[in-house]
Parts: C-alpha cells; structure tokens; sequence
C-alpha cells in the first residue's frame, strides 16, 4: 500500500476540518446531505455523459492504483534480460521458450514469444512499441475521468450554492434563517472545490504518474529483447538498460 497517498488524503481532510475548527466552526457546519449530492450526483453525471462506458470501466478498474501502485520491477526484468541475453548466447533464441510459461507479465511474456519464434528485431520492436502506447493512451484515457471530474465539480458546487440561495431568496421573511441559509448554501462550493483539488485532480495525476512508470518499464523490456534479437553482449545490454533504472 502507498503510504503516502493516503497520509496525504489524511492531511488534507485534517487540514480542512482543523482550519475550520481554528476559525470558530463546527464539524456540523461542514456537513449538508443536499450539498454532498448535488456535488456528488452532479459531477459524476457530467463525466459520465463525456466519457464511453469502456473508458469509465476501465478508470472504475485502475483507482486503486492510487493506494496499491502496479509494480514495476526494475531491478528484476534487467537481471532476467541478461539471464536471457547469456541463454541465447548459449543456446540459441530457441532456448529461451522455456522462460514464456514462466513469465508473469504479459508485455514481456509477448516479447519473449516473439523472440523466440525467430522474427526480426524491427519486427518485434514495432510490435512492443504499438503495445506499449496503446496500453499507454488507454489508461491515460481512464485517468482523464476524474481530471474531468475534477474540473466540473467546482462548477457544481457553485450551482448547488445558487441552488441554495434561490431557496434562502424564499425565506426572506424571516431575518433569523438568513445567516445560517446562506452558509448552508456555500457548503456546496466547499464540497465542489474540495472535492476536485484535494481529491480528484491528485488522483487523476497519480494514475499516470503510475502509467508512465509502467510505460518506462516496458520500454526497458522492449530494448532488452531487440538487443538479445542483435546478439548483443549480455554486459552491454546491462550496461546499456541501467540508464531506464529509477534513481534512488
């Protein structure tokens, strides 16, 4: 689990409840059920309409990416390239077949096959490549739900506080009700703009930083098996793939 992402989600919800209690407020000024709905209900709908149901599938999928990040073994696929590079030193590309039932990862599972079923080394690296940026743009596709969403909740919070106002506008024949209606009806912009800065928008950014690690992860893949497809020496494509090695 990403300890960090839910230590920030902690520090922002913190961060707004103690503010408001410093300010003199109280935990049940902050809490609205037609607010939270409206903001809610509203911002959800927009995105819905925008995005194809393949799209929202697939974000509702990878959400959880942003507390339980894919991993993306650096480490382990460079040592398995060279074991593989010095297999098919030894024993021909033919060799290595008994590594695809072993492999895991479908990208590189996909690589090894091609490999091993002897096509070119362009042919293989155009296969990789076009697998890797579909891959790429359909889960950055997915991560754009909740950058949408992030940019229509504020516009909903609003919405939802002129909702609140016309409802206030009604009331104006008891002077008592007027300050607590129209703090009730700005809840809904705090919901709208909470919701997208300290929630949505970091989400949206967290899933691709975890898309492009993947994608960073394949690209070593991809060039570890077009230097094994050139016979390249197993300490040149250590040497050469160390480069993809995140910096500690």
């Amino acid at each position: 689990m990403d300890i960090l992402s839910l230590l920030g989600l902690l520090l922002g919800v913190i961060a707004l409840i103690g503010g408001n209690f410093l300010e003199g407020g109280s935990l049940q000024a902050l809490l609205n059920g037609p607010a939270a709905l409206i903001v809610l209900g509203g911002t959800l709908a927009a995105a819905m309409l925008q995005f194809p149901w393949t799209q929202v599938r697939r974000a509702i999928s990878i959400f959880p990416w942003v507390f339980y990040p894919p991993q993306t073994p650096y480490q382990e696929g460079l040592k398995s390239l060279v074991g593989w590079a010095e297999t098919s030193r030894k024993l021909g590309l033919l060799g290595l077949e008994r590594f695809t039932d072993k492999e895991s990862d479908r990208f590189t599972r996909k690589g090894l096959q091609l490999l091993v079923d002897g096509q070119e080394r362009e042919a293989i690296r155009r296969t990789l490549e076009t697998d890797m940026l579909l891959n790429e743009q359909r889960d950055l596709d997915a991560a754009r739900f909740f950058e949408a969403m992030g940019g229509y909740a504020p516009t909903v919070g609003i919405i939802g506080a002129v909702m609140g106002l016309i409802h206030v506008m009604t009331n104006l024949a008891d002077p008592e009700q007027l300050g607590s209606g129209i703090a009730i009806a700005f809840v809904a912009t705090i919901y709208g703009v909470t919701f997208a800065n300290l929630f949505l928008l970091p989400v949206a950014n967290k899933i691709k930083n975890c898309v492009y690690n993947q994608s960073q992860y394949q690209e070593l893949i991809t060039e570890g098996i077009v230097a094994i497809a050139e016979g390249e020496h197993p300490r040149s494509i250590r040497v050469k793939l160390e480069s993809y090695l995140p910096q500690e």
